[in-house]
């Protein structure tokens, strides 16, 4: 801002352009006068030395020039004199600094510096120059140089602007008087501290009586009350801003504001009409739209959303109703089948309702409508209707085939009620195991079913019209197959039967149980026995547990797997079904060695020992192929010796050369399988039987029931065995099946007639000792085969026959 110093030029100015006009007074401005004074300087000695500063008889600092300035002679600013010009034109006056020389330039002579441009204070509002006064003669300075300010005087030459309009503003509609829109502010190019050049002042030139605005701040206000958007949305204002405070004279710049009326809910929805009417054909689907209704709002965005309902219960049960928000429509769909039979008519009254509502609007009444719909419904020719939506029947397995099983029925649900005719969709079922018929709908069985192969059947019964084949229903028929008891029972054999060499009397060997294909209401009952018709077995026997189960039990003591090592066990299963069926299975039992508590030590067969090596199937095959290589060699080899021919007859001293004699140690009384002391004792017997010495007997040959061959003790002795021996002897040479080598058999007997009697065990009786060694089960594996030996359940005799084989290749 311009200070008060700078106020007080004016009349100054004024006063200096009297004065040129009247007496040729120069425009520079004494400011003071600065008289010669001298200055002394105290030197080192003590002396003093003055020095003398040239005379300056005047100072100024700025001149005033004003701006556009319009005419062809160029505009005088001011006058530079020095108190050492005389007027004989020896002082000469230099200007320099900013536009010196271009825009001022000086007469060097007279020191009048004149602008020789129109300048612009907006433009540039002061210049800084340099004036000195030399001696033309010697050119020496004669004055120190002086710095002064040219400025530029301002006038109204520049109007008031809007830089950034026009503008945009918004206010919501219904807004009170006096509420505030918008601040506009004009920029003026003048000097705001000269005069009232850049003071504006704003009005309205367009826009009233809605808007008002501040003339000094700027603020556009609302004027009127009430002003609607739906009425008028968009207003543009037009705003003057002028300067020199508004008076006559002053330049003016003007921009537009378009205002626009926001939206606020003050517009109730509202139903073009009360009554609509609504065709629907009762085969509409459920779920499927049948028709909209619209209500309608001025309002826009969430002022105008609307929410839809059916308020009676009427139609509220049969329809519902949604609003679509893109379209704003009450979507109303079907929550029921309809059926024209039934009910040809319904009516609705569907309610519409503002969701966003503001309270200062609610003296404008509620924000809701209400219309009625009736909707008539239809008549459609529909497909049958069957009188259920599923069914169940049931059949017994092994019906004979054309049994009925059930109907289905159905009807025509329309007035003229055609005639419904029924068939089976085969489409979805491969298998034809029923058929119905056309006209009844009863369903009968064209195969014979199992149960166990097929216990459910599912089909799909079509209906149609005969008068419009086209229009087809379907339902699902579940067939069960009812079971009959057509299925005997079977041991049920997922282990193998195990029997520990040392089992005793009475031990359960394994539990078993049964099972039965056939299904059993009140659930299954299984009994046991042993098969019937055969001798007792001497080794197992069978205990029926009345649970279903059973339990094989040993009879005997001490199992050999060297003697025997498979038994086979026929067992029979009867089920209690009706009628009863039986089933006989045989299981196998395998004798393994066992710890002392029961647990198998080793019961494995080759497979299962290679398997436990971790032989590979490729190391396997290696095996088997290099035996089979070594039992080719062999075959050559005998084949090749076979070849050579020996001698008839072999001399007597060659005999001991070809007898080879065994003399290893028997196996005591246990040791019964390389001799059979019958064939002594009863030659009779033993004509019967004729099995091979040199084969071992088979072990199901026992004497625990009645077998042929098996005679008591009495009749041992009433055979002749010098005569048995000799007929031993002829079929030994009679037997084309014997081995390929001679077989050298010795016969030894003690007699018959001895008054000592024998001291052979055979003929001892057959008494065991009272004592019960039972108790040495107990004391542990150390004493196991103790307990065998004394718990042999079978007569013990000494023979008293010595067999010695001898083999010759």
């Amino acid at each position: 801002m311009r200070t008060s110093t700078t106020f007080c030029l004016c009349p100054v100015l004024v006063w200096l352009c009297f004065l040129q006009k009247c007496y040729g007074v120069s425009h520079h401005v004494p400011t003071s006068k600065v008289p010669i004074t001298k200055n002394q300087t105290k030197l080192a000695n003590g002396e003093t030395e003055v020095h003398h500063r040239p005379k300056r008889g005047w100072i100024w600092n700025q001149f005033f020039v004003l701006e556009e300035h319009i005419g062809p002679d160029a505009q005088y600013v001011g006058k530079l004199h020095s108190n050492s010009d005389k007027g004989d034109g020896s002082v000469r006056y230099i200007l320099s600094g900013e536009g010196a020389g271009s825009i001022f330039i000086i007469n060097e002579v007279t020191g009048d510096i004149h602008a020789t441009e129109s300048l612009d204070r907006e433009r540039k509002a002061h210049y800084v120059l340099h004036a000195q006064a030399f001696d033309r003669n010697t050119e020496k300075p004669l004055e120190p140089k002086s710095e002064f300010i040219i400025k530029v005087q301002d006038i109204n030459d520049n109007a008031p602007k809007f830089p950034d309009g026009p503008f945009v503003a918004a206010v919501p509609e219904m807004s009170q008087v006096g509420t505030s829109v918008y601040q506009v502010t004009a920029s003026d190019a003048d000097d705001p501290t000269y005069g009232n050049s850049a003071r504006v002042v704003y009005s309205i030139l367009q826009g009233q009586p809605y808007f008002s605005i501040d003339p000094k701040t700027g603020v556009i206000r609302t004027a009127l009350a009430n002003m609607d958007r739906e009425a008028r949305e968009h207003y543009a204002v037009v705003i003057q801003a002028k300067d020199m405070a508004g008076s006559v004279g002053g330049l003016s710049g003007s921009t537009t504001i378009n205002i626009t009326l926001t939206d606020v809910n003050d517009n109730p929805p509202k139903f073009p009409q009360k009554n609509y009417q609504l065709y629907v054909p009762e085969s509409a689907q459920v779920g499927k739209p049948v028709g909209k209704i619209k209500a309608n709002d001025e309002d826009l965005g969430v002022n105008a959303a609307i929410k839809y309902s059916i308020i009676n219960s009427e139609g509220a049960a049969m329809f519902s109703i949604a609003t679509d928000r893109d379209t704003r429509e009450g979507i109303i769909s079907l929550k029921k089948p309809l059926n024209y039979e039934r009910k040809k008519t319904y009516t609705l009254h569907i309610e519409g309702v503002n969701t966003h509502v503001e309270p200062r609007f609610s003296y404008l009444g509620p924000f809701k409508d209400t219309a009625t719909l009736k909707i008539t419904v239809g008549d459609v020719d529909e497909p049958p209707v069957f009188s259920m939506d599923y069914y169940i029947m049931d059949v017994y397995e092994n019906a004979h085939i054309g049994t009925e099983v059930g109907a289905v029925t159905a009807r025509d649900p329309d007035s003229k009620n055609s005639p419904v005719r029924y068939f089976i969709n085969l489409s979805e079922h491969g298998d034809k195991y029923f058929n119905i018929d056309m006209d009844s709908g009863v369903i009968k069985t064209t195969q014979s079913l199992d149960r166990e192969d097929m216990p459910w059947h599912n089909i799909t019964v079509m209906a149609s019209e005969v008068d419009n084949p086209s229009l087809l229903s379907h339902v699902r028929v579940t067939l069960q197959v009812l079971d009959v008891n057509d299925n005997p029972p079977e041991i049920k054999t997922d282990e193998e039967v195990v029997v520990c060499e040392s089992s005793r009397p009475g031990q359960v060997i394994q539990t078993i149980a049964a099972v039965d294909k056939d299904d059993f209401a009140n659930g299954q009952r299984f009994s046991f026995s042993l098969l019937s018709g055969i001798p007792v077995n001497p080794n197992f026997t069978l205990k029926d547990n009345e649970d279903n189960t059973a339990s094989i039990i040993a009879r005997r003591r001490r199992f050999s797997r060297l003697v025997q090592e498979l038994y086979e066990l026929p067992i029979v299963v009867w089920d209690g079904g009706e009628p009863a069926l039986s089933g006989t299975s045989t299981l196998t039992l395998q004798v393994c060695p066992c710890q002392w508590n029961g647990r198998v030590q080793t019961c494995q067969d080759e497979r299962g020992l290679l398997s436990s090596a971790g032989l590979s199937t490729g190391a396997l095959i290696a095996i088997l192929l290099c035996i089979v290589i070594l039992l080719v060699i062999v075959v050559l080899f005998i084949t090749l010796r076979r070849s050579k021919k020996e001698p008839l007859i072999i001399s007597e001293e060659d005999v001991r050369e070809n007898v080879v004699t065994y003399d290893d140690e028997g196996g005591g009384e246990e040791d019964t399988e390389a001799f059979d002391i019958i064939a002594l004792r009863n030659p009779a017997a033993a004509e019967e039987l004729k099995f091979r010495r040199d084969v071992r007997p088979e072990a199901a040959r026992q004497c625990g029931g009645p077998v042929r061959g098996c005679h008591s003790p009495l009749e041992l002795d009433q055979v002749n065995v010098q005569k048995f021996i000799k007929q031993r002897l002829v079929e030994a040479d009679m037997d084309t099946g014997g081995p390929p080598y001679d077989s050298l058999q010795t016969y030894a007997y003690e007699g018959q007639g001895s008054p000592t009697g024998s001291i052979s065990s055979l003929d001892s009786p057959g008494t065991h000792s009272e004592q019960d060694y039972n108790y040495l089960d107990d004391w542990g594996p150390e004493f196991q085969k103790l307990a065998e030996l004394y718990g042999e359940d079978m007569d013990v005799a000494e023979l008293d026959v010595a067999v010695a084989v001898t083999a010759a290749t």
